[in-house]
């Protein structure tokens, strides 16, 4: 009995402190480059680029960030760190070029969409996003 009692406070331990190891990992922030603030969105209130960039988000990325980017769509639920909600503060307060660049290069759980889209449906998707938080 006392083996099992052991093992277990063990197993506890373990997991708590794999939890505190994911909340660690979730809460630092991603950055974009510094360099990345300076790249110019080519299509910037362009109507036709911004409706292609809802074609492509309600195909794939609305699953994670939800139909209207909030970062609470199904398939994001059990990941970690949580898809970004593309309405709070710090992801409009990023420049189109740091968000081009996350979407280029990816970190997981987010895949990196360089060989997926191309450079102009990510410039399309830049383009919904912004659309979605007016």
């Amino acid at each position: 009995m006392k083996k099992k009692c052991s093992f277990l406070v063990v197993l506890a331990l373990l997991i708590l402190g794999s939890n505190e190891i994911f909340a660690q990992k979730a809460a630092k922030p991603w950055v974009a480059p510094a360099s990345s603030n300076s790249t110019v969105n080519p299509f910037k209130g362009d109507a036709k680029a911004t409706a292609g960039g809802q074609k492509i988000f309600n195909q794939m990325c609305f699953i994670c960030h939800g139909l209207q980017g909030k970062g609470d769509g199904a398939g994001g639920m059990s990941l970690n760190p949580k898809p970004a909600n593309f309405l709070g503060s710090t992801i409009k307060a990023e420049t189109d070029g740091n968000l081009f660049w996350k979407m280029t290069e990816g970190r997981g759980p987010m895949a990196s969409y360089k060989e997926v889209y191309s450079e102009k449906q990510r410039w399309e998707l830049v383009n919904y996003i912004r659309k979605l938080q007016q």
